[in-house]
């Protein structure tokens, strides 16, 4: 079934029929499944094929367009959000006969390469596992379309990011305290649990994102007498965070793809653009993953003039960046260099806070540039980033 079909099989249906019908294409996916699939994790690639070969080509700019034709990207990520959380939530009531601690000694020591033909609760389980991890990925992958974020599944890094956001897969454990921020009570603890312990160190090739979703779908026994409603509430919290997690990330590359072509647009000087920020971003080891995309983009916004590549074809070669020469670019510069100075400005907060040594760095380019240079000005675009 196609993206379009599945949408007007829901407009048509109420979502436990909707659920219940996917729930069966499920139960398909799992019967091919081995016990050694889901021990060892090699399910989860096999859930990728199923889950987004045909979904990433049915699922577009154009798609989002028909079917929220007048809603802006946010009101449509929430919607999106939503319906996942209110699917995986009807899915956990439907399933929760898997919670229960028997599982645990199934999964452990049910043979080899034989398919899934376990007891009723393990079965549900597992059909759980599945469907909930889906729907989190095709969430992520909604979310990279509508903030326009492309992504290329065949290409090893992009399918990775997926990957990353989809699961809350951080490569520290910050900002769990915010990501829980409305879940009831409750559940915080739980759900702090299912998303602590998330790091890339965990996870050496797609089986062991297999065994860490297993692992954390089991933590949900954790609590004694999970019934129906506790069920639920586990799934529509779970994926909820999760959808949170993926908007922010998408929306925030979508911020930085659009700062991009600002900062092209505002300056002619685009080889002493380059340089201006990669002496910001290089001045600091720890330089994160928003600084590098930002000029990432920046790199695919210049002109293709001579100046240009020849500034391209140096810094792709450049291990030390020589303050010096940029300085001395800026000299010879004719134009005005404020725009220059703005963009540095971008590059040193937009991860919503300052490094010193990209402070002082900043400081310097204010200078070189003939622009006043106000710290508190600088703390004022990095709370814009926050």
């Amino acid at each position: 079934m196609n993206a379009d079909e599945s949408q007007q099989d829901r407009d048509s249906t109420s979502p436990r029929e909707d659920v219940r019908r996917e729930l069966e294409q499920t139960k398909k996916f799992v019967g091919e499944l081995s016990m050694d699939d889901l021990r060892q994790g090699t399910w989860f690639p096999k859930l990728l094929t199923f889950s987004l070969h045909k979904y990433e080509t049915q699922v577009n700019a154009e798609y989002f367009r028909r079917k929220y034709p007048n809603l802006p990207p946010d009101a449509v990520a929430q919607e999106r959000i939503k319906m996942a959380a209110r699917y995986a939530s009807i899915a956990g009531g439907l399933n929760a006969t898997a919670y229960t601690g028997a599982i645990v000694a199934t999964i452990g020591s049910h043979g080899g390469a034989s398919p899934l033909t376990l007891p009723a609760a393990a079965a549900s389980f597992t059909v759980d596992l599945v469907y909930t991890s889906q729907l989190q990925l095709r969430l992520a992958y909604d979310l990279s379309v509508l903030y326009g974020v492309p992504l290329d599944l065949d290409d090893p890094d992009d399918l990775w990011k997926l990957i990353r956001v989809a699961f809350v897969v951080k490569t520290g454990e910050v900002g769990t305290d915010v990501l829980v921020k409305g879940v009831p009570v409750v559940l915080r603890p739980l759900v702090k649990k299912v998303f602590s312990g998330a790091t890339l160190a965990t996870l050496k090739g797609l089986p062991g994102v297999g065994k860490y979703l297993l692992q954390r779908n089991i933590i949900k026994m954790a609590i004694p007498g999970v019934g129906v409603p506790l069920a639920a509430g586990v799934n529509f919290w779970t994926t909820k965070v999760a959808g949170k997690y993926a908007k922010n990330s998408f929306r925030r590359e979508a911020r930085i793809m659009e700062e991009a072509g600002r900062i092209t647009s505002r300056t002619r000087l685009h080889p002493e653009l380059l340089w201006v920020l990669w002496l910001v971003v290089h001045s600091d080891t720890a330089s994160s993953t928003g600084q590098v995309s930002l000029l990432h983009h920046v790199t695919l916004r210049v002109n293709d003039s001579a100046e240009v590549r020849e500034a391209l074809e140096q810094l792709r070669a450049v291990i030390e960046v020589d303050a010096d020469h940029v300085w001395a670019m800026l000299a010879a510069a004719d134009g005005d260099l404020e725009p220059l100075y703005a963009a540095a400005l971008t590059a040193a907060v937009v991860d919503g806070n300052v490094r010193d040594k990209q402070l002082r760095v900043l400081e310097l380019v204010a200078d070189r540039c003939d622009v006043d240079h106000r710290a508190e000005a600088v703390q004022e675009a990095a709370q814009r980033w926050q």
